[in-house]
């Protein structure tokens, strides 16, 4: 019987990160929890025998010395921003210190070879530069995990859901609205036991409009919120305030949401994803019970 492996979980605060440790721990493994401020709570890993470690992402001697100190050998990775170079520094220093596999939440906008993406494709472009470092220095041994589009996703809208209007691209765009839990319980899994797969695409069990996903806020804050479509020069502007991104940004966001990406299925790796939650996890959440689950972040 082998023996339980050391992992380290960068970004353990996030959504997916806190509960891809708790899912680590829960399947065995010694967690290491690196962090840029170690003193940080963590709420939903109160209690967690983990031992903490500073570490940043975005500077490779930190990262060479979380690992060090912990001895880890096995490590959860995000993305992080603040270079262009495909985050290989961090990811070599990974490798030079000791790691010997890399678990990356990647994105499932990436629907093609990684070296074919686009830099014009701006989120699939910096998660396949990632993917490229970690193909080239980890040889085989990494695993990228492809979300879709998170349910937490919604509170965006949040302001205007509360206000009574929700203005949008395209009402009619279908994405999955995974549960950020799942995606994590997923990572967990896979950084606890390994995976004989390099890529592993993920979505929610169900696609949604956004029409079905402000009913849905509405039902749950009581009330009813319009739609309204918006267009050209005035989507960008509307996207722009609420994604607080740049504006090329959301120059991009619109040109997908109402394109071909505005239907999530008609990825080739769609079937494949919803099947993948239930082959490392469980039966996903659902938007509906994510919504119920976490209401007060609605109403704050």
């Amino acid at each position: 019987m082998s023996s339980p492996r050391t992992v380290i979980v960068f970004g353990p605060t996030g959504q997916i990160g806190s509960v891809a440790a708790l899912t680590a721990h829960g399947e065995g493994a010694k967690v290491i929890l690196a962090m840029r401020d170690p003193s940080k709570p963590i709420p939903i890993l109160d209690g967690l025998s983990a031992g903490r470690v500073q570490a940043d992402l975005t500077k490779p001697e930190t990262v060479s010395t979380a690992v060090r100190q912990t001895g880890a050998k096995h490590a959860f990775i995000y993305i992080a921003h603040g270079g262009n170079d495909g985050m290989r520094g961090s990811i070599t220093a990974l490798k030079d210190a000791g790691i010997e596999s890399v678990v990356f939440l990647s994105s499932f906008t990436i629907e093609k070879d990684i070296r074919d993406v686009s830099p014009t494709e701006l989120i699939p472009y910096i998660h396949a530069q990632v993917e490229i470092s970690l193909d080239e220095i980890f040889a085989g041994n990494s695993v990228s995990v492809r979300p879709g589009y998170f349910a937490s996703n919604s509170l965006q809208m949040k302001s205007d859901c509360l206000a009574g209007e929700v203005k949008l691209p395209n009402p009619d765009a279908l994405f999955d609205w995974i549960a950020p839990a799942d995606i994590g319980r997923v990572c967990g899994k896979i950084l606890a036991h390994g995976s004989e797969e390099r890529v592993v695409p993920l979505v929610g069990p169900h696609k949604l409009t956004y029409h079905k996903v402000v009913a849905g806020i509405g039902r749950v804050l009581g009330k009813d919120i319009k739609i309204t479509k918006v267009e050209g020069e005035e989507a960008v502007d509307v996207m722009c305030a609420k994604l607080h991104v740049p504006r090329h940004f959301a120059e991009w966001f619109v040109a997908n949401i109402t394109g071909d990406s505005s239907d999530i299925s008609h990825s080739p790796d769609y079937t494949k994803a919803v099947e993948n939650i239930w082959k490392y996890n469980k039966e996903p959440v659902t938007f509906e019970q994510w919504l119920k689950e976490n209401k007060a972040l609605f109403v704050d």
